[in-house]
C-alpha cells in the first residue's frame, strides 16, 4: 500500500540520505568483508548486502523495531527500555554497537530540533531521555510514530536507508561505478517489500540475528590497518 500523501514529505525526509545521523561513515562489516576477500566484486557485494538486509535486519532488528513502534504509541516505558536493551545487546561487536548508538543519538537530536512537530510531546521527550544508550531502531520507531507514519511505510524507509547506505559504501570500496551502484540499489529496492513483509509477519519474540560471519568480520574491522569507514 502506498504512503498517505499527507505523510509523504515526512516519509521522504526520514528515508533521505541527507538525514544528519552519520550513517555514511559506517559500512556495517562490508569493508572488512572486502579485506578478507569474502566480497570481491559487484555480485559478491550485492550478495553481502542482501544477506545483511534479509538476515540481520528483516529477521532481527525490524521485528524489535515493531515492538518499539507499538510501545511509543502506548508510551509504554517498560517495553521501550527492555527492547532498547535487547537492540543494544544484539550488536555483537564494539563497532556495530557504536554505529547503533551514534546514529541513535544523532537521530534523537534531529527529531527534537524539528519545528512544528506537536506530536513529539513532553512525554515522548522524557522517554527518549531514558534510553541510555539509545539504539537507532528505538529512536527511528519514535520518529515514525510522531511523524504520523504507518508501520509498513516506516519500515520501508528504514530498509531503504540501509540499502542506500550500504550500496554507497560498496561503490567506494569495491569500487563500483555510479551506474552499477544504482543498478544494484534498484535490485535491492525491488526485494525490499518482501523483506518488510517478512518483518511484519515475525513476532518480536522471534527476532533472530544469527549472522556469525558479520560478527567475526566486524571484530576484525576494529583492528583493520587502513579503513575508510568506522564500522
Amino acid at each position: 500500500m502506498s504512503a498517505n500523501r499527507s505523510s509523504l514529505p515526512a516519509l521522504l525526509q526520514l528515508a533521505s540520505a541527507a538525514l544528519p545521523v552519520g550513517a555514511f561513515s559506517h559500512s556495517l562489516g562490508l569493508e572488512a568483508a572486502l579485506e578478507a576477500g569474502v566480497v570481491r566484486d559487484a555480485a559478491s557485494a550485492e550478495q553481502w548486502i542482501t544477506d545483511y538486509l534479509a538476515l540481520s535486519w528483516a529477521e532481527g532488528e525490524a521485528p524489535l523495531w515493531r515492538a518499539q513502534y507499538a510501545a511509543w504509541l502506548a508510551l509504554d516505558q517498560s517495553t521501550l527500555l527492555s527492547i532498547n536493551d535487547q537492540l543494544v545487546a544484539m550488536r555483537e561487536t564494539a563497532e556495530l554497537r557504536m554505529e547503533s548508538e551514534q546514529t541513535g543519538r544523532s537521530l534523537a537530536l534531529w527529531l527534537r530540533a524539528l519545528p512544528q512537530l506537536s506530536a513529539l510531546t513532553e512525554a515522548h521527550r522524557a522517554l527518549l531521555d531514558t534510553l541510555r544508550p539509545p539504539a537507532y531502531a528505538s529512536v527511528h520507531a519514535c520518529a515514525a510514530v510522531v511523524l504520523g507514519l504507518s508501520e509498513r511505510d516506516a519500515l520501508q524507509a528504514m530498509g531503504w536507508s540501509l540499502a542506500e547506505n550500504l550500496t554507497t559504501a560498496a561503490v567506494k570500496l569495491v569500487p563500483l561505478g555510479q551506474i552499477a551502484g544504482q543498478a544494484m540499489l534498484r535490485r535491492l529496492a525491488n526485494r525490499l517489500p518482501a523483506w518488510v513483509e517478512a518483518a511484519m509477519a515475525r513476532a518480536p519474540a522471534q527476532a533472530c540475528n544469527f549472522t556469525p560471519m558479520l560478527g567475526i568480520l566486524s571484530a576484525h574491522h576494529e583492528i583493520q590497518y587502513t579503513r575508510l569507514f568506522r564500522s
